[in-house]
């Protein structure tokens, strides 16, 4: 790793203080970038998702997607996870800290709406920042994608129905067009353009040229997801000052799930034996979340400003810092696991 890899943490921490700085300063600025959006995508936020994506999506080799099948460990640990362990764990946090803990602070309508919130994150796993993450931890790009793909198919069929049981709604409308324009621009856009752009590069000059131009963008991706903390906080630069205390108490359960699901993935990878390249992704997909479509649901449920749409932006926000934290974690245990068995053909 660069020194300025070695030091992203930092880096991070740096623009998390600039964007809250900038938001409270230049709000109208950060108004207006935060109004450029298409079906609650926000578009600046999105081309920089994208330049981070797609380094890694120039190294999937296509070939190599069939070998998927040979490690299914890491694909049944992450659907478990995703799926059975993390919206009820989520929910159940939720209920700890705003029916319990939290009870004698708050009024009880707000505390619902984080309740209601939390559960909206827990039921939305990540889409495209965990090929961020994979990038970050040495990932398998092939496997990564393989996840991805799976993961957003089961979306499309079980988000509503567990977000409504939980809720305790008879009807979820899923905003199908926050669901499919994200997955169209974080996945299927950089994922055609990665494979155009591979297939070039080994024409020209096999693996070797592939390499090289990876290590030309390797300050594409951590450069455009400090950009991407400072815009993310300087949208709500102006919430955090004003409520600082209600964002720790949202935060609280967040962190509990976060490390928790985590925790789970990773020590069932270890226990199963799964390498580094699929377990550190497999714990990663788990723990990380799709905010754009939690956002975008609390919105239509409950109102621009509820309480539940405050609960799934402040998981945009601590997301990155407990993610990088993770990544950290991953990188420095890669020798405990076994040796990595890369899918190729």
């Amino acid at each position: 790793m660069s020194s300025f890899e070695r030091w992203l943490s930092l880096w991070v921490a740096g623009a998390i203080a600039v964007g809250i700085g900038l938001g409270a300063l230049l709000p109208d600025l950060f108004g207006a970038l935060a109004g450029l959006e298409v079906a609650r995508v926000n578009l600046p936020v999105a081309i920089l998702i994208w330049a981070m994506v797609f380094p890694m999506m120039v190294a999937i080799d296509w070939r190599g997607l069939k070998q998927v099948a040979e490690q299914p460990k890491g694909m049944l640990i992450t659907l478990v996870v995703n799926w059975v362990v993390k919206p009820f764990s989520m929910a159940a946090l939720g209920v700890l800290f705003f029916r319990g803990v939290f009870a004698g602070f708050i009024p009880e309508a707000e505390a619902e709406g984080y309740l209601a919130g939390l559960i909206l994150l827990g039921a939305a796993p990540c889409t495209a920042m965990v090929f961020v993450w994979s990038q970050l931890t040495d990932g398998d790009p092939n496997y990564t994608l393989a996840q991805v793909t799976v993961n957003d198919a089961i979306m499309v069929a079980a988000f509503a129905p567990i977000v409504a049981f939980l809720l305790g709604v008879t009807d979820i409308a899923v905003p199908w067009s926050t669901l499919l324009l994200s997955v169209v621009l974080y996945v299927v856009l950089p994922l055609a353009a990665g494979a155009l752009m591979r297939r070039w590069l080994m024409a020209k000059a096999g693996e070797l040229a592939v390499a090289v131009f990876r290590h030309k963008l390797r300050f594409v991706g951590p450069g455009g997801l400090i950009l991407t903390v400072v815009l993310l906080f300087g949208f709500q630069g102006g919430v955090i000052l004003e409520r600082p205390l209600v964002i720790a108490m949202i935060a609280v359960p967040i962190l509990l799930q976060s490390y928790g699901i985590f925790a789970i993935a990773y020590g069932a990878s270890y226990a199963l034996k799964v390498p580094h390249k699929i377990a550190a992704p497999c714990a990663l997909i788990g723990t990380s979340n799709f905010f754009e479509l939690a956002v975008a649901v609390a919105i239509s449920l409950y109102g621009l400003g509820s309480p539940a749409a405050l609960a799934t932006v402040v998981g945009v926000l601590v997301e990155v810092p407990v993610m990088l934290s993770l990544v950290s974690f991953a990188n420095r245990t890669r020798d405990r696991f076994p040796a990595a068995q890369a899918l190729e053909a």
